[in-house]
C-alpha cells in the first residue's frame, strides 16, 4: 500500500512541473516536457484511483500539487510570501493527511 502513496506523492511533483510548464514552456522540448510530466501524473494518478478511493485519491493529489505549486513559485519564481496564504496551505495538508489517516483501500496485490 506504501507504493500507492508514494505514486500519487510522485503524481503530484509531475503536476507541480506540467502547471509549471503551461505557464513557463516557451520552445518545443519545454513543451514535450509539459506533456511528459502530464502523462506521467495522470497515469499515476489513475493507477492510484484503482487501489485507493478515487475522492480520496484527487484530494490528496490536487492538495500536494497546490502546495507545490504555491511553493514554487515562492522560490522559483520569486512570488510574494503571503502569511494567510502559507497558513491556509498548512490547512490544506492537515487535510490531505487526514484523508490519507482515513482511507478506505482496496485490496492490493503488490502490481
Amino acid at each position: 500500500m506504501k507504493k500507492i502513496w508514494i505514486s500519487i506523492i510522485i503524481a503530484a511533483f509531475f503536476e507541480v512541473c506540467w502547471v509549471i510548464g503551461l505557464k513557463h514552456a516557451d520552445s518545443a522540448v519545454e513543451w514535450g516536457g509539459t506533456i511528459i510530466a502530464i502523462i506521467i501524473s495522470f497515469s499515476l494518478m489513475i493507477m492510484a484511483g484503482r487501489y485507493l478511493e478515487v475522492g480520496t485519491v484527487y484530494a490528496v493529489f490536487v492538495g500536494l500539487g497546490t502546495m507545490g505549486t504555491v511553493l514554487s513559485d515562492i522560490i522559483f519564481f520569486h512570488a510574494p510570501v503571503i502569511v494567510e496564504k502559507i497558513a491556509l496551505i498548512c490547512l490544506l495538508l492537515v487535510g490531505v493527511i487526514s484523508l490519507k489517516l482515513l482511507s478506505n483501500p482496496k485490496e492490493y496485490d503488490g502490481h
